[in-house]
């Protein structure tokens, strides 16, 4: 058992929880039992799991046991070195290191043929969303909706931000998620692959009388200030979400949400 703060494993993880520390070693941190059942059942790379015997829960006999099975080690500590290595004031006494995974532009051009009947061929590019909850929310919201292949710009909020983290409930474990990219690389690939880009706009078409192609890209954007400039360029097709009321926009997870099932709505109905 690990009893001591200064133990080089207890700084590591600390140190984890430091976006430049979590870049630089290719691994970020998860907490709490749910949120590790879900990495071990969709396939995440953990690395190394930690727990306090004294905070056990009732399924902790067949995590250890399929922790085991996938050959994961596990360290027991004590609660205070769990408090010291947690982001929560209250731990539930779990938590793993994860590596993170690496993605290539070959990966996401398998939108062209989608894998799966209830994959959706879009690519989901997150322009700028600031807030850990919106990002993480439109994360989740995006793998429900059968979207798997998603692009963050340069200045998103770090994707492995234990608040992100949390707010997509183990979805980022089924998604690729490619992090750091260009606006224009991003319209670079599209345009290669002849894969229309769309951009959620207050300035624009109609969603519900936009036409969708198959493949395609779609962009959200910054929560006050929308899509970057390179998203505003010709051959990107802004659309809007028609709203009543004087009401001049909605929150950038709720209006992707809408987009994205009344994609999907179009998409499944001509399949």
């Amino acid at each position: 058992m690990l009893t001591s703060l200064q133990n080089e494993q207890v700084k590591y993880v600390v140190n984890l929880h430091k976006r430049k520390f979590r870049e630089e070693n290719g691994e970020f941190l998860i907490e709490g039992w749910r949120f590790v059942e879900e990495g071990l059942a969709r396939g995440a790379h953990l690395t190394k799991v930690f727990f306090c015997s004294e905070c056990k829960n009732e399924s902790w006999p067949q995590l250890a046991e399929a922790l085991k099975v996938k050959g994961v080690p596990v360290i027991e500590v004590d609660e205070r070195v769990l408090r010291k290595m947690s982001d929560t004031e209250n731990p539930q006494g779990i938590l793993a290191v994860v590596k993170q995974s690496r993605w290539t532009w070959d990966d996401f051009i398998e939108i062209v043929n989608p894998a799966g009947r209830s994959a959706i061929p879009m690519l989901l590019i997150l322009d700028g969303v600031q807030d850990p909850g919106n990002c993480g929310t439109i994360l989740r919201t995006a793998l429900a909706a059968g979207v798997t292949q998603v692009c963050l710009t340069e200045g998103t909020v770090d994707l492995y931000n234990l608040k992100v983290l949390r707010s997509t409930m183990g979805a980022i474990f089924s998604l690729n998620i490619a992090t750091h990219c260009q606006p224009e690389e991003i319209l670079k690939v599209c345009r290669s692959h002849k894969i229309p880009v769309f951009v959620g706009d207050a300035e624009g078409t109609d969603l519900y009388e936009t036409h969708f192609a198959q493949p395609m890209a779609l962009v959200v954007g910054n929560e006050g200030n929308g899509p970057s400039a390179a998203f505003r360029g010709p051959g990107v097709k802004r659309i809007t979400i028609p709203m009543s009321h004087q009401v001049e926009s909605l929150n950038v997870a709720m209006a992707t949400g809408i987009i994205l099932y009344e994609v999907r709505r179009r998409m499944t109905s001509t399949t």
